[in-house]
């Protein structure tokens, strides 16, 4: 049995922070509590291949018990965490029955990440879902596949270009890679699929409000990831900001004030981000300030100011503008870790240091922007670093070969392992919103454990959730 003395550290969040803390205490003499409200290491970089059919979810999505199974000092707890008391040094949280957990540390590492910003306009999110969850490339999936589905039965000229016109808000690297690998899909992967359309004549837009897209990635890559959209048929219009959102279109206006509507039943939102509510929790626990994105303004050594054994890392850390990427969550998490060893033996704490590992964004089928130590590359040779990067990131090695299988299939053959779809994926986020949300599921569990896992909304509840099911998940007269 392990010690009473034992130093306690409590993680909370599994993803590339959170994950990598606790992989790089596997040898330091510690008590490892990691805390997720899912059971799984999302590698978010890839969201969009499950979305767009090219990965299954498990493939981006290994079980944290599995990654940290041979670490026997970790034990890995599937709670929501509900609140900080950082003086008594705790942590509570709920389980999916909605029993309460309460976990002692010693050390608190929080890297809880960051979701969805629609710039104060959450209604969007019923009709133009983010790309920050398993569930929200489940959602896109069946929304992008249901909609050439819908085209290829739909008699109305005018609705069948609807149903066939996809728009992606945001130039980001989420947004770039969503609409090259959209555009791949209808003119390569579901070529000779339907009778009455053809995929290939599909419009995907991508709108921007700034100058230019990639805009980190510099003038030159962001004109070279422009070219080589627009030569898979996606328009890309920059200078223009989207104002409004239904279930039939959007409305954007441009650099000179004029407003344009665009009929389309599939948007994709992938503008902008919030750090994790968590974030606002831990800094009020710590009488600390957060930034206009709800991150926790923490000290050069990631800690939180009058708390040095606490911890904010990741998206929802601010510290010196470093950007919200994998790469900084990664490396910030390793950092906590090894703080933590070094109080142990002694020794001071040192500041994070963040080594900048570039920027890479995928556009289709060998084609990709790359930048590096001031190297900038695209096309195949872009592409061929992304691989190794993402290969070499992916954790496990079935999730390699797997993924790799799926690639060849993709990007040699042109098909798409991953493209069945149901209606449960589309309409399930706004049925249970509409039920009460996940406070409801939650009551429902604890009513009746041995369903739990397969509670599903009445037929009462879920009635006029969709009033066209794929492409909008809308509420009648919303």
């Amino acid at each position: 049995m392990t010690s009473q003395a034992t130093h306690r550290v409590v993680i909370v969040g599994g993803g590339f922070g959170g994950l990598f803390a606790a992989r790089f205490l596997k040898h330091a003499a510690v008590d490892v509590t990691l805390i997720d409200r899912a059971n799984y290491h999302l590698f978010q970089p890839l969201l969009y291949q499950v979305a767009t059919g090219i990965l299954s979810e498990g493939e981006v999505a290994p079980p944290i018990r599995g990654i940290l199974r041979r670490q026997s000092n970790v034990r890995v707890e599937f709670a929501t965490v509900t609140g900080f008391d950082l003086e008594h040094q705790t942590v509570t949280a709920v389980r999916p029955d909605d029993s309460p957990r309460l976990y002692e540390f010693d050390s608190l590492i929080v890297s809880a990440g960051a979701g969805q910003s629609y710039f104060g306009h959450d209604e969007f999110a019923q009709y133009a879902p983010g790309m920050k969850t398993i569930d929200d490339a489940l959602e896109l999936r069946g929304r992008i596949l249901g909609a050439f589905e819908m085209a290829e039965t739909e008699d109305d000229e005018e609705a069948r270009r609807a149903w066939q016109t996809f728009v992606i808000v945001g130039g980001g690297p989420t947004g770039v890679e969503i609409a090259g690998q959209v555009a791949e899909l209808a003119r390569v992967g579901l070529k000779d699929n339907f009778r009455r359309i053809d995929p290939a004549r599909s419009r995907i837009v991508l709108f921007d409000g700034g100058e230019e897209i990639l805009a980190n990635f510099g003038d030159h890559l962001s004109q070279r990831a422009t070219e080589q959209l627009s030569k898979l048929g996606v328009e890309v219009v920059t200078g223009t900001v989207v104002t409004e959102i239904d279930a039939t279109g959007v409305t954007v206006k441009g650099a000179d004030g004029t407003t344009q509507w665009v009929p389309a039943r599939t948007k994709v939102w992938a503008a902008g981000v919030q750090a994790s509510p968590l974030s606002g929790l831990l800094a009020a626990a710590a009488g600390a300030t957060v930034d206009r994105a709800g991150r926790v303004e923490v000290l050069p050594d990631c800690t939180l100011p009058g708390h040095p054994n606490v911890f904010a890392i990741g998206d929802m850390m601010s510290l010196n503008q470093l950007p919200g990427v994998a790469e900084v969550a990664m490396q910030s998490g390793i950092h906590a870790a090894n703080t933590i060893k070094r109080r142990q033996h002694g020794k001071e704490p040192a500041p994070f240091k963040y080594r900048d590992l570039g920027s890479m964004a995928t556009i289709s089928r060998f084609r990709a922007v790359v930048e590096f130590k001031g190297i900038h590359l695209s096309g195949f040779a872009g592409w061929l670093m992304w691989l190794v990067v993402h290969i070499t990131f992916l954790t496990g090695f079935k999730n390699r070969f797997t993924a790799l299988l799926h690639w060849v299939n993709t990007f040699l053959g042109g098909g798409r392992a991953e493209r069945t779809i149901t209606l449960r994926q589309v309409m399930g986020r706004v049925a249970i919103e509409q039920a009460g949300g996940d406070a409801l599921l939650r009551s429902l569990i604890a009513e009746h454990p041995t369903d739990a896992g397969r509670t599903t909304p009445s037929p009462a509840t879920a009635a006029g959730t969709s009033s066209t099911v794929l492409g909008s998940t809308a509420p009648e007269g919303g």
